[in-house]
């Protein structure tokens, strides 16, 4: 049995709109949103998936628009910037010119640990970064969206370095090396560099160690959770067992039809979740219309109609058409 975490799975935030939410990710960014369904355990909130080309494991940022919802705040003990990863060092100079057009908060380009990076930030405030693989080994990246805006050599492939801010840096550390499997490979002032299985872009999770910052909270501009990938229900098993023995705050076995999970808490602020690579996002459409209408996992399907009429309209017909 394959029990190895294998890399980031997807990580998952909260936006003010959905709408708005949409045309950031695939007319921005230039990602496909493969799916559009509800959240499974509030129905009234949609959940849009942004992934690469075909929708795998460890390419996709997902969203909740929980209606009412106050706007974050940012401070520690929390996952408080998703990373993303191009092919080059190239792509972030292209990326600067793209953002500078379309009027995209964003920083210039840095190095860390031997990777360039540029951040950036959405209309909500939500943090994110663009990481190059130039010069990384490890996990696999995706396959470019062959209707994005973005040239498929400057496109997001993955899902990259993902950091956490938190203030016990040793509980924290002590989870994810003692726990998960993960190494410290490198620090740099108050940030940890962790990867896991094959590591590199997609298998590493940053840890910034600050107790300066007053605690996060909440709200739409931030994230929810984050995802980890292990193979399959067996592996995914074998690790509910352990954290039931560990004795971490957690969900147990959770069905979301497009993959298995379990969520816990693994400090303070920080919801991790272990997913399944499979079975994925095409077992209830198609690849050429995945995303148009409003998807439901087959538990919901008999409450379609009041799904339907209880979420507002949000037409995204337009999901596999060429972006311009």
């Amino acid at each position: 049995m394959d029990t190895q975490i294998r890399g980031l799975h997807h990580v998952t935030a909260m936006t003010s709109s959905a709408e708005k939410n949409y045309r950031f990710f695939t007319d921005v960014l230039g990602l496909r949103m493969i799916k559009k369904t509800v959240n499974q355990d509030d129905i009234s909130a949609y959940h849009l998936y942004f992934t690469d080309d075909v929708g795998g494991a460890g390419t996709d940022m997902t969203f909740f628009d929980f209606q009412g919802l106050p706007k974050g705040q940012k401070g520690t003990n929390t996952i408080a910037r998703t990373g993303f990863r191009v092919a080059t060092d190239a792509s972030l100079a292209y990326w600067v010119e793209r953002f500078d057009r379309l009027n995209v908060e964003h920083g210039e380009i840095k190095e860390r640990f031997g990777k360039k990076y540029l951040e950036f930030s959405d209309f909500d405030d939500q943090l994110m970064q663009l990481v190059s693989d130039e010069h990384n080994k490890g996990v696999a990246a995706g396959i470019p969206w062959k209707n994005s805006n973005v040239p498929a050599e400057h496109s997001i492939i993955g899902l990259g370095p993902t950091i956490v801010v938190v203030s016990n840096f040793d509980h924290m550390k002590l989870v994810l090396k003692n726990v998960l499997g993960f190494e410290e490979t490198a620090s740099d002032g108050t940030m940890h560099l962790f990867e896991v299985g094959e590591g590199g872009n997609g298998a590493t999770i940053i840890v910034d160690h600050r107790e300066d910052l007053p605690p996060a909270m909440q709200g739409f501009g931030n994230v929810h959770h984050l995802a980890l990938r292990v193979a399959d229900d067996e592996a995914l098993r074998f690790w509910i067992k352990k954290i039931n023995e560990l004795e971490f705050p957690n969900s147990g076995f959770v069905d979301r039809f497009y993959f298995q999970s379990e969520y816990f808490q693994a400090a303070p602020g920080v919801l991790f979740e272990l997913a399944t690579d499979g079975p994925g996002f095409l077992q209830d459409e198609t690849y050429e219309h995945a995303g148009e209408i409003l998807s439901l996992p087959p538990h919901l399907q008999s409450e379609r109609e009041e799904i339907e009429a209880y979420v507002r309209p949000f037409d995204t017909s337009d999901a596999n058409t060429k972006r311009q």
